[in-house]
């Protein structure tokens, strides 16, 4: 092991000392009256926070039979369900390059941009079981199955570029600490709460990850409006075997668009399955999710001069130091025919690689190419989990593997081995077209030691957090509060403020002010003192969103009495914006309105709260919007939509409910008279929310 260093105060109890290890790690060591950690067998673990691997920064070895058990018994303690993505959705689409990138790879399906590769792609939230909810605050999956003429490349990552962890051995850890607590079985699919906290405040290395998981990042307003990321750094592999370093990135062409954390309990309550209906509607109304495949590639000069290891899955690198490149769109144009056969049974796994594409020495990667495969074995019953009609590549497979649990097909001929001089007409291996891995030089001792390159655990998360806007500060500070705010160990809750003092100080304030606890920090030595990064615009949701309707749902309230031809007029312009208009009233039997051809509701009041909508217009008659006044399930349609920020149309009777609900107007309430009132409305709505407005609803924090 690699020399280590007692870190400050943290953690330290009579029976175990915490000690800082060379990339910044904490390791709690037992003292002589300590309890010692061992694996099944009983063998005394010397090191459970970093995997055997050669030297700091090479490959992690095979034989590392502590990471293997650890890693088996993790894959292995749900069935069927997954451990994590339990909850899922997904669909079908197709891939197609803009043009030839064969002077970066030799991958087949990178190379004609009149070729179409199929995907399905599974988007996925982290901790909740498959029957919890779709809008938890958490990380989101986001995975892509190519099935390309090579075989299948899967693309398994999250909509947030970074990790918690560095290595992959700390994966069981993280996972145990925010599900569940196992002596009360709650709460589900959430982090606020002591495990968790106890956790990330004794990981360093998580700090990066928590800024975003407490950003809105974390709560996406919708599948289609969610950004995709490789996470770790990969390699592109060229025809003569030339390597480029690549990150890989998806951008949905509508934007991406966040909830409110108010909006998001109150969905979850409204509509558990608001991102898997939304998905499926979405589709089926012929509105087909699309999303940019983007990359930003460097060489090994290039990753030299970066103040931070591309190895280490807890860093990004920033788009304005190297731009991204977009190389091909991903539409999703068909739902799964059967959610269980499909969405459920697809089995992805980083090692599903194609030649052209090649993994690094990334900790956490390494792991991840063998807790995939060891997972699917059990949950879907057997060695056999490929020949699973969407697990199966739709290229030739042809091998000597035989039976197993749940064979399904009928292997013909003598032999089952190579070589062989039996049987003509048999696979055989193909140097050239065949995967052949970059021939990187490793080189070093077996060590459990984590590069003092990783060392860093604070700049990035500063850099993101100054990168905001405000309203988005406003929000991480908000998520912070709300989450220590459920941790009843006070010792918790001062390490991470101890923690956010060495982000940044003016979040570290405004989070201790917010809880109380003023002055209570605890005092913690950063491994390796943070930079000051230049803040990337890029990084926020606010500051580079589209001014646009594509993609959004705009409801309007009427009643017996409304305009039928204004309705239709707002139909037609939101419509001609890219958006969907919903009738929203009373009763779903329908209304009489007092011209035009009658307007056929889409959802009754009851069931349609402005929370599942991106803006919404008020068009009762006058008496319809006298009874609604009455109606708190009207009303609250109405301060919910002020309050969530969202543009109001205000027409006709519309002025009663605005009056009744008590919001105060402001550019983002807009008065629909004639063709330049609709305009106005449109124009405001795709803009997004009324971020000024903020300031007047919620209280300062």
């Amino acid at each position: 092991m690699g020399s280590k260093k007692r870190a400050a105060k943290a953690g330290r109890s009579g029976s175990s000392d915490t000690l800082a290890g060379s990339g910044g790690e904490l390791h709690q060591t037992a003292s002589s009256r300590g309890v010692l950690l061992t694996t099944n067998q009983g063998i005394v673990v010397s090191d459970d926070q970093n995997s055997l691997r050669v030297g700091p920064r090479g490959p992690s070895l095979l034989e590392d039979f502590v990471l293997r058990e650890k890693i088996t018994h993790f894959d292995h303690e749900r069935i069927p369900e997954r451990i994590v993505h339990a909850r899922g959705s997904g669909a079908h689409g197709y891939f197609q390059p803009y043009k030839s990138l064969s002077k970066l790879t030799r991958a087949a399906f990178l190379q004609n941009p009149n070729k179409r590769t199929p995907v399905f792609v599974r988007f996925s939230t982290v901790a909740g079981g498959a029957g919890s909810v779709d809008l938890p605050r958490d990380v989101r999956g986001f995975a892509v199955k190519f099935y390309t003429e090579e075989g299948n490349f899967d693309l398994v990552g999250n909509n947030i570029p970074v990790f918690f962890i560095q290595d992959a051995i700390k994966f069981p850890d993280l996972i145990h600490s925010v599900k569940m607590e196992p002596d009360r079985g709650y709460p589900q699919a959430g982090s606020a709460h002591d495990t968790f906290w106890d956790f990330a405040s004794l990981m360093p290395e998580s700090m990066h990850m928590l800024m975003w998981a407490m950003s809105d990042r974390a709560i996406p307003r919708s599948f289609r409006m969610m950004e995709g990321f490789g996470v770790h750094t990969f390699r592109f592999v060229d025809s003569k075997g030339a390597s480029t370093f690549v990150k890989f990135h998806w951008r949905p062409t509508i934007g991406s668009q966040s909830v409110l954390w108010d909006e998001a309990m109150k969905i979850s309550g409204a509509d558990p399955d608001f991102h898997r209906r939304d998905l499926f509607e979405a589709i089926e109304a012929g509105d087909y999710p699309e999303f940019e495949f983007c990359i930003q590639t460097f060489d090994e000069k290039t990753a030299a001069k970066f103040p931070f290891d591309i190895l280490d899955a807890t860093k990004i690198i920033p788009e304005e130091v190297v731009p991204l490149q977009p190389i091909g769109k991903m539409v999703l144009d068909k739902n799964a025919e059967n959610f269980f056969a499909e969405t459920e049974q697809v089995a992805y796994h980083p090692g599903n690689l194609v030649p052209g594409i090649d993994v690094t020495d990334d900790p956490l990667l390494q792991g991840r190419l063998f807790s995939y495969q060891d997972t699917q074995l059990i949950r879907l019953g057997g060695p056999n989990f490929h020949q699973i009609p969407i697990n199966a590549p739709k290229c030739p497979m042809r091998n000597f593997q035989r039976d197993g649990f749940m064979q399904m097909m009928v292997p013909k001929g003598r032999v089952a081995y190579e070589p062989n001089s039996l049987e003509t007409g048999v696979p055989r291996e193909s140097p050239a077209a065949g995967y052949a891995s970059y021939p990187a030089n490793v080189s070093g001792p077996k060590t459990r030691t984590r590069s003092p390159s990783f060392a860093d655990h604070y700049s990035q998360a500063r850099l993101f957090w100054r990168s905001m806007s405000e309203p988005e500060q406003r929000h991480i500070v908000a998520a912070f509060t709300f989450e220590l705010g459920k941790v009843e160990t006070v010792a918790v809750r001062r390490r991470m403020l101890g923690h956010l003092a060495n982000i940044d100080g003016k979040l570290h304030r405004r989070v201790e002010l917010a809880l109380g606890m003023e002055g209570q920090a605890e005092d913690i030595e950063p491994a390796k003192a943070p930079i000051d990064m230049k803040p990337s615009p890029a990084l926020s949701i606010v500051k580079k969103a589209k001014l646009t309707l594509k993609g959004r749902k705009v409801a309007v309230i009427v009643t017996d009495g409304s305009d039928a031809s204004m309705v239709e007029k707002i139909r037609q312009a939101v419509a001609k914006a890219g958006g969907r208009l919903a009738v929203v009233a009373p009763k779903i039997g329908g209304i009489k309105p007092r011209n035009g051809k009658g307007l056929t509701p889409d959802h009754a009041l009851a069931a349609a709260p402005s929370i599942f909508f991106d803006a919404v217009v008020l068009a009762p008659s006058r008496a319809g919007a006298t009874a609604l006044s009455k109606d708190a399930g009207a009303v609250d349609f109405v301060r919910d939509a002020y309050g969530h920020l969202k543009v109001i149309g205000v027409f006709d009777g519309g002025e009663a409910l605005i009056e009744q609900a008590r919001v105060e107007k402001d550019g983002g309430v807009i008065r629909l008279e004639g063709p330049k009132g609709i305009a106005a409305f449109v124009d405001a709505a795709k803009a997004g929310r009324v971020w000024a407005r903020e300031s007047k609803v919620r209280g300062p924090i």
